[in-house]
C-alpha cells in the first residue's frame, strides 16, 4: 500500500512539472505572437548574415617596368585566379601601364566575388634589387578597394640582394 501511495505522489509531481513546462511554453508562444512578423524576418536575415563567413585570400602582385602579374591564392596557397598584363592587352608596351592594371583588377574581382571572397591580404613584389614596385601595383590596390574588397594588410615582399653575385656591367659600369 505504501508503494502505491509513493508511486501516485511521483506521478502527481511529474504531472505538475509537465503543466509548468506547458505554461512556460504557452507564455513564450504568446510573447512571439505579440511581436510583429517583420522583426522576426529581420532577425532571420541577421542570422543568415552572421552565418556567412568572410572568406579571406592572399593577392600576390608582381610589378616590373615591363609587366604586371596578379595572382590570388587561398590562405593555404592554392591558386584561385591569375591574370597578367598580356592577358588583358595585346600591346606589349602597355603591359605595365596603370590603366591595364585596373583592367587586371576588374577581371580578378569578377572571378573571386563568385567564390564569396570579401577580404584580401596584399603582397606586392618588385623586381629584385629595384627600389620601388612598378606602376601597376598602386592601381590594382585602388581599384580592388573601389570594387568593395576589404584590404587587411599590404606587405612588400621584394627580394633584397645581400652581397650576392657581381652585377653585370663590368668594373667601370655601362658606358653609353
Amino acid at each position: 500500500m505504501t508503494k502505491e501511495i509513493k508511486e501516485e505522489k511521483v506521478e502527481e509531481k511529474k504531472e505538475e512539472k509537465i503543466k509548468e513546462i506547458e505554461k512556460i511554453s504557452e507564455e513564450k508562444v504568446a510573447e512571439n505572437k505579440e511581436t510583429p512578423k517583420e522583426e522576426s524576418k529581420e532577425t532571420k536575415e541577421k542570422k543568415k548574415e552572421k552565418k556567412k563567413k568572410e572568406v579571406e585570400a592572399i593577392m600576390h602582385i608582381y610589378t616590373s617596368f615591363n609587366n604586371t602579374l596578379a595572382h590570388v591564392t587561398d590562405m593555404s596557397g592554392r591558386t584561385i585566379s591569375k591574370v597578367t598584363g598580356g592577358m588583358v592587352t595585346k600591346h606589349s608596351r602597355l603591359k605595365a601601364n596603370p590603366t591595364i592594371a585596373m583592367f587586371i583588377a576588374k577581371r580578378i574581382s569578377e572571378e573571386i566575388k563568385d567564390l564569396g571572397i570579401k577580404s584580401l591580404y596584399v603582397r606586392i613584389r618588385a623586381k629584385t634589387g629595384n627600389p620601388a614596385p612598378g606602376p601597376g601595383a598602386q592601381a590594382i590596390i585602388k581599384s580592388l578597394s573601389r570594387e568593395g574588397f576589404r584590404i587587411l594588410n599590404i606587405l612588400d615582399t621584394t627580394r633584397v640582394p645581400r652581397g650576392g653575385p657581381k652585377k653585370k656591367g663590368g668594373r667601370r659600369g655601362r658606358r653609353v
